[in-house]
């Protein structure tokens, strides 16, 4: 059986009682070191919106806003709600139906460290809050609760009535206090049912304060009480979500609630939550001063950093300390399960922190219970377990007597040495660093990377928020200036690039950071980091570059192949077929490359000569594309017209190469390969000459061989380059092969190999009868060619050879 140790008949001891009026004036200076600064939420919100929307600075969104406020005759604040969608529609208004728009100063930078600086509270605002700190003492309800907060903020900040509600199990809401309304109108709104647009509703189920600062705008949102209160506010007690205790407050000025006056009616709530939760909800058991004590030691434990906590002594039926309940907590207060806060009021001693039973530190909190003297114990090694992994660390541990109960609180001295090793190397690897700022002493501390990476002497400290534009490039200066505004001005976590300009060039940075709120929601402290991304961007950089350049290219090299290959279809226009020339039988044979993207150089004319005789020409430009078409058209009809007009074919090929080597550029300098053959049709005798180009393939009677050939080197290689002639006179029967090296090549194979199964594979089916289409046969016979294929076979028939079905007459084969 379990006993809570005894009070006197009078109540709490005097020690209690007094550090119930200590802890009330106590939280009034807390509050005092909270918000005060930053603008408007609604201001900063919209104007941020705009800057994203419009590209726009700070300052210009702020301007903006003014000039739409003024044109459409509305206030700044109704201009703000349209920016940011939240009305739905634009009301209509009658500029004579309401007040005109509240005069607004110029905006302020974002940059500008005053507005997040958390600064000490005015006179005034202090008086008010100690006032009201001094008046909870003697309230006992709720409605008196109401009637202080009317009589202490009634003059200096017009408010005019005050309403609490209370949300009940059901989702209504019950009024618990009131103070300035008529009793008809109290009775009218004491109970509401559970339903849409009620403004104290919304802040209880959402835990937010809701401002309601212009009645038209507000009337289409909300269900509004009767009266004559243009502005109203529902903020909800702090620290439940969802919130069962609501205050509102109902002034007689009109416009926006200033951020001061947002402040102080938040302190005002917070200062009054312990009384309030103590008597503000519907059949709540009177209040005694051992839990008035409890709610007082929490409200200190919420306003003060560390670890501590309120231990009540569990007692046995003879008296002795089985265990201690904490009764409050701090919120860094934390036990081994992971439970911190106030999720450990409630819980016992020996569950939280297991291993203390036994130990110098639980006889220490006997003897200090036992003889009220305060327990400060050496540094000690507790072991924990974090993730099934045990470790130790080392803590000092004060235990104070407060009546009948136990206030200990406790440091870790032990920040690893190990963990501080592996931040360090961390933010070196990761080219990365924390930075933090205290709004409370605007103190800024940049961990050594940070330096390292701003290119900063750490000697002048870290960079101010006011110089770090002066840092920007000029395309970030709006967009992070927004961030800064999220951050600090809405408490909103932040992950945003943006580039610095340093001796070294401009460097690519990364923040990520979060704010630390107050009970209020005032952003009291920034944690994050900053990483440098300039590696990573310059290889995004030139990889995205490469992939734009590949793109061009490849496009280029199609556009380019496609117009080759119809410069190529143009003039090369039947790749294959067989034609009459004079009493010859020739077969034409002509296949593109099957990979790769640009177009060849080969080519292959021929023709029948005015004195009636023939003319047949196989070459190969070096390499592909425009500029090996081009040189190949040059070749073709230059040699084609020379030959013509009765040039020799020696002569012929000099003059090729000439122009050639007369046409090179610094950039291009064309070589080519060429045999051209000219026909005497009356003794069958055929002349030819070669340039560079592989030796014609002779079929006679079955048999396969190479013609031996005159001099020449490939065109546009020297100057001086001689061409000579040989002859050869044709036997019916007889197959005379002109053909390029796409026919012979294979990848690292001797060139002799392809020439040797060249004249194999022709011999074989010219005795096999399969001599008709011997060209296109040799063609085909390479399916998987890495370069162009041209062939000419050159057939004289037998007189006995039956005509061919097949056959052109010589005006149907481009010239």
């Amino acid at each position: 059986m379990e006993a809570e140790p005894a009070t006197s008949a009078g109540g709490a001891s005097p020690e209690v009682l007094a550090l119930a009026k200590v802890v009330s004036r106590l939280r009034a200076e807390v509050a005092d070191l909270e918000a005060g600064a930053a603008a408007a939420a609604v201001l900063e919100r919209a104007s941020g919106v705009l800057m994203a929307r419009e590209g726009t600075s700070a300052e210009e969104a702020h301007e903006l806003l003014r000039e739409r406020a003024a044109r459409h005759d509305r206030t700044l604040t109704e201009e703000c709600w349209l920016t940011l969608g939240i009305t739905g529609r634009t009301p209509a208004f009658s500029p004579a139906s309401r007040p005109p728009p509240a005069p607004v100063g110029a905006a302020p930078s974002p940059f500008d460290a005053a507005r997040y600086a958390i600064r000490p509270g005015d006179n005034a605002q202090h008086a008010l809050l100690a006032r009201l700190a001094d008046g909870l003492a003697d309230a006992g309800t709720a409605s008196e609760v109401a009637q202080l907060l009317l009589l202490v903020l009634g003059d200096a900040e017009q408010v005019d009535a005050v309403m609490i509600y209370a949300l009940g199990g059901s989702g209504s809401l019950e009024l618990t206090g009131h103070a300035g309304f008529d009793p008809s109108l109290t009775e009218q709104w004491s109970h509401v049912p559970p339903m849409a647009g009620v403004a104290a509703r919304e802040a209880l189920t959402e835990a937010r304060a809701v401002w309601l600062e212009n009645a038209r705008l507000d009337a289409d949102r909300y269900l509004l009480i009767d009266g004559p209160w243009p502005s109203r506010a529902w903020i909800p007690l702090p620290g439940e979500r969802p919130a069962t205790l609501a205050v509102g407050f109902f002034r007689t000025v009109a416009g926006p609630f200033s951020h001061g006056t947002r402040s102080l009616l938040r302190r005002a709530v917070r200062l009054c939550e312990g009384r309030l939760r103590a008597s503000g909800r519907p059949g709540a058991p009177a209040s005694t001063d051992a839990d008035d004590s409890v709610v007082a030691v929490q409200g200190i434990f919420d306003a003060l950093s560390g670890p501590a906590v309120l231990l009540t002594p569990m007692r046995s039926a003879d008296g002795r300390v089985e265990d201690f309940r904490i009764d409050a907590a701090s919120a860094e207060s934390v036990d081994v399960a992971g439970r911190r806060g106030r999720d450990l009021v409630g819980r016992r001693i020996l569950e939280t922190y297991p291993t203390v039973a036994g130990s110098d530190l639980w006889e220490g909190y006997l003897d200090t219970l036992t003889t009220g003297t305060v327990y400060e114990g050496l540094p000690f090694t507790y072991e924990e377990t974090a993730l099934g992994v045990p470790y130790e660390s080392v803590y000092s541990v004060r235990a104070s007597p407060l009546g009948g109960r136990l206030v200990v609180c406790w440091i870790r001295h032990d920040t690893s040495e190990r963990e501080a090793r592996r931040l360090d190397d961390l933010q070196r690897l990761g080219n990365l660093g924390w930075a933090s700022w205290n709004l409370t002493t605007d103190t800024i501390t940049w961990s050594d990377q940070v330096y390292t990476i701003f290119v900063r002497d750490p000697r002048l400290g870290p960079v101010p928020l006011e110089e770090l534009p002066a840092h920007l490039v000029p395309d970030d200066l709006a967009r992070l200036g927004a961030a800064v505004q999220r951050l600090l001005g809405d408490g909103t976590a932040i992950d945003e690039p943006f580039r610095i300009a340093t001796v070294h060039g401009v460097r690519h940075l990364r923040i990520v950071a979060e704010a630390h709120a107050d009970s209020a929601g005032t952003p009291v402290e920034v944690h994050g980091f900053f990483q440098d991304l300039t590696a990573q961007r310059g290889t995004e950089i030139a990889l995205r570059e490469s992939e734009r350049a590949n793109l061009v290219q490849r496009g280029m090299l199609k556009a380019e192949r496609a117009l080759a290959a119809r410069l190529q279809e143009t003039l090369l226009p039947i790749p294959e077929q067989s034609l009459d020339l004079t009493d010859l039988r020739v077969d034409v044979a002509y296949l593109p490359a099957d990979t790769g993207v640009n177009v060849g150089g080969d080519w292959y004319s021929a023709i029948e000569l005015p004195d009636g005789g023939a003319l047949f020409v196989v070459g190969d430009v070096a390499g592909h594309g425009l500029t090996a078409v081009g040189t190949m058209a040059q070749l073709r009809f230059t040699g084609k017209g020379m030959v013509i007009t009765g040039s020799k074919l020696p002569i012929v090929l000099s003059r090729l190469n000439a122009l050639l080597l007369h046409t090179a550029t610094e950039s291009y300098s064309a070589t080519a390969t060429m045999v051209m053959a000219r026909y005497r049709p009356e003794d069958h005798q055929l002349t030819w000459v070669r340039a560079g180009h592989l030796p014609p393939l002779l079929i006679h009677d079955g048999a396969a061989r190479y013609l031996d050939q005159p001099e020449g080197c490939l065109l546009g290689a020297s100057f001086e380059a001689p061409y000579g002639q040989a002859s050869l006179t044709l036997v019916p029967g007889d197959h005379l092969v002109l053909y390029t090296d796409g026919l012979v090549e294979v990848p690292h194979e001797d060139i002799d190999e392809g020439l040797t199964r060249l004249a194999d594979t022709a011999a074989r089916l010219v005795r096999e009868g399969n001599a008709r289409t011997l060209a296109r046969t040799l063609a085909g016979g390479r399916p998987r060619h890495r370069d162009d294929i041209c062939v000419l076979d050159i057939h004289l028939p037998r007189p006995e050879s039956p005509a061919d079905e097949d056959r052109m007459h010589p005006e149907q084969f481009p010239p």
